[in-house]
């Protein structure tokens, strides 16, 4: 039996596990207002009057404002001077007033007026007829599109060039909030790994998983939840109807939180009994491609080295360098941070360097068609001198958790 596989119950497990999250941090004031700064000296750069920043992780990125994104526009516009101003709906203004971190004016608009003239209004408020003026690139087309109409004296460009460059770089409190995170996750996955017994369905695994993030002090649950067994781990990201576990199986656990809007993704492959040869030797392999791209992030490095060396390692062992199968289907990683994916990627041809603070998966999955996957995923997150792992790494395929 593979070590810290099975052996005990939902009931013990979740009984083991206490809130960790007593002492998290939250993003302060000053750091918001250091974002914006940053922002603003790129927009500088670029000659971008003002950025848009629609309702989601951008707005509360900048702002600290947690609101999600609908069919009405809330947002707001960042101008170069650091200023802001907030679009919101009327009726929504005094719950908006209430999530607000970064105090400023709030522009409102009923619900039979356009918030697309209102925002053309507020750059003429500001003296700025024309001009360059940046979107947020997570803005849904409508609201593209109504904007672009309603103010057709100025020029649009994507505002990923902006945000994405402010958000990669984590600072030291981020880099805490995420350690925070991960470390509950991989509490979870070692005591998700130890429920597990034959007839267990995906479901089950899936609520205690949920239950176990709640125990720890995640008051939402898991931000997500993938749970494969035998076969079904071949594919990346889940199956409609998940089989049951059987004896032996393959086994792949991808889940994750959310702390203080910061998310954790870690995925723990192993099998339920005694590993096949040939899953053993792809178990090794998946271990050593992992390796082969922590190695490879050096700072300046490029984002698609990473990548290369992941599959200059599988190459090496008689496997695709590409994406066909058997072989790595995807890209080696992600950014992680207030989104689940973000920038920068680990993907081939991905010029962008690797700097300080920025923080991603390592998950070079190997799927084996009609048998099995085995996806090791990890985070690291790069330091002056180099990469270091929020997480330990899968040990060995006979004691996976290291125990």
């Amino acid at each position: 039996m593979t070590i810290g596989i099975g052996g005990s119950t939902a009931a013990i497990e979740l009984e083991k596990i206490e809130n960790r999250t007593h002492d998290v941090q939250p993003i302060q004031l000053e750091e918001y207002l250091e974002r914006i700064k940053k922002a603003t000296g790129l927009m500088k750069e670029l000659s971008v009057q003002a950025i848009y920043l629609n309702a989601g992780t951008n707005l509360y990125y900048f702002t600290g404002t947690k609101w999600n994104a609908s069919e009405r526009m809330v947002g707001a516009l960042l101008f170069d001077d650091g200023s802001l101003e907030y679009i919101v709906p009327k009726f929504e203004e005094g719950t908006f007033k209430k999530y607000m971190k970064v105090q400023a004016n709030i522009n409102c608009w009923e619900e039979h007026e356009s918030p697309y003239i209102l925002f053309g209004k507020i750059l003429n408020d500001r003296s700025s007829e024309y001009g360059r003026i940046a979107i947020d690139e997570s803005s849904p087309y409508f609201l593209v599109d109504g904007v672009a109409k309603a103010n057709t004296s100025y020029a649009y460009i994507n505002a990923q060039q902006i945000t994405a460059a402010c958000r990669m770089q984590k600072s030291k409190n981020e880099i805490a909030i995420i350690q925070k995170a991960k470390d509950i996750t991989m509490e979870v996955q070692r005591a998700a790994a130890k429920i597990l017994r034959p007839g267990i369905t995906a479901d089950e695994v899936v609520d205690f998983i949920n239950k176990a993030h709640i125990k720890a002090g995640i008051a939402t649950g898991s931000y997500f939840c993938i749970v494969l067994f035998a076969d079904d781990t071949q594919y990346p990201h889940g199956v409609s109807v998940p089989q049951p576990l059987k004896e032996n199986d393959a086994v792949i656990i991808d889940t994750g939180c959310k702390l203080e809007g910061y998310l954790s993704d870690i995925t723990r492959s192993y099998a339920y009994g005694t590993p096949s040869e040939e899953y053993t030797k792809i178990w090794n392999l998946e271990q050593k491609v992992q390796f082969a791209a922590f190695e490879a992030a050096k700072i300046e490095s490029s984002c698609g080295s990473v990548d290369d060396a992941a599959r200059k390692t599988l190459a090496e062992a008689g496997l695709s360098p590409d994406y066909d199968l058997p072989g790595l289907p995807h890209r080696v990683g992600h950014g992680t941070g207030l989104d689940i994916h973000e920038f920068p990627y680990l993907v081939r041809g991905s010029e962008i360097k690797l700097k300080e603070g920025m923080v991603v998966s390592n998950e070079p999955m190997i799927c084996i068609p009609g048998k099995f996957g085995i996806r090791h995923e990890d985070h690291f997150y790069m330091t002056e001198n180099g990469a270091k792992w929020f997480t330990t790494p899968m040990q060995s395929v006979e004691n996976p958790f290291g125990y």
